[in-house]
């Protein structure tokens, strides 16, 4: 049966590894063609193999997602190639500690721009491209943390929650051109950062979150392709928080 997704074009930033590349490959199985951003080519381009061997089609670009240069091309490569663009999920993004007294401007500098100021970036240059198309969806990655005070993210936390802030923005300013800005905020997933992590620890996080395990890229990748979907055809502006019910019991 021939998918509603079939013939519309997706990009996934961050695609090279872990939830990007779960995301990538469900917007392939739901009929999309799939651009895989990221840095890592090498990643980048497996992933597009995995698309491909799952029934999709794809194709790699290269890209800093906090460079508007890149950011531009990016999205010129994915008109130039297919012709559209329809679904976006801004997913590249990084997570470092440190107490907010002992951070260096630079650190900050780069919390923010790689998980807040490559959101604007992207948007930026997809949402005029998602006009021409007649319609589109975005999903921005945010987190759990952004909703928590975690110590020694502050940073993290603070870039991660102006997300959620400029999605919401972002979808009052466009509704009217019929595209829906969503973002979502997973909590604990077992991704290639978890890959060290002792069994003891990740039997501990797991203790810790209501359904007592530790999320999947795949969980995240269904909920991100179903807001992309005609079914969340009525949803925009939502934070959508998967993190197993860990918020939702905190006091």
């Amino acid at each position: 049966m021939e998918s509603k997704m079939t013939g519309k074009v997706a990009i996934v930033t961050g695609g090279s590894s872990g939830i990007g590349r779960a995301s990538a490959i469900a917007f392939g199985e739901a009929g999309a063609n799939v651009v895989v951003a990221a840095r890592r080519e090498a990643e980048g381009e497996e992933t597009v193999k995995l698309i491909r061997e799952a029934g999709g089609e794809g194709l790699f670009v290269k890209v800093d997602v906090t460079k508007a240069a890149d950011v531009e091309a990016m999205v010129n490569k994915t008109i130039e190639a297919y012709g559209r663009l329809d679904y976006a999920f801004n997913n590249a993004g990084s997570g470092n500690a440190g107490a907010i007294v002992d951070l260096t401007e630079a650190d900050w500098d780069y919390e923010v721009n790689v998980n807040l100021k490559s959101i604007w970036l992207c948007m930026k240059y997809e949402i005029p491209a998602m006009k021409e198309s007649g319609s589109g969806a975005i999903v921005n990655m945010s987190s759990q943390g952004a909703l928590l005070g975690t110590a020694n993210y502050g940073a993290y936390g603070a870039a991660k929650a102006g997300v959620i802030a400029l999605s919401r923005a972002a979808a009052a300013e466009n509704s009217a051109a019929q595209i829906r800005i969503n973002s979502v905020s997973p909590g604990a997933v077992k991704t290639d950062l978890w890959v060290d992590a002792p069994p003891e620890m990740l039997d501990q996080v797991a203790a810790g979150i209501p359904l007592k395990r530790i999320g999947k890229p795949e969980d995240i990748a269904e909920a991100v392709v179903w807001l992309c979907s005609d079914g969340a055809g009525f949803v925009t502006g939502h934070n959508l928080v998967i993190d197993g019910g860990f918020t939702a019991v905190q006091k």
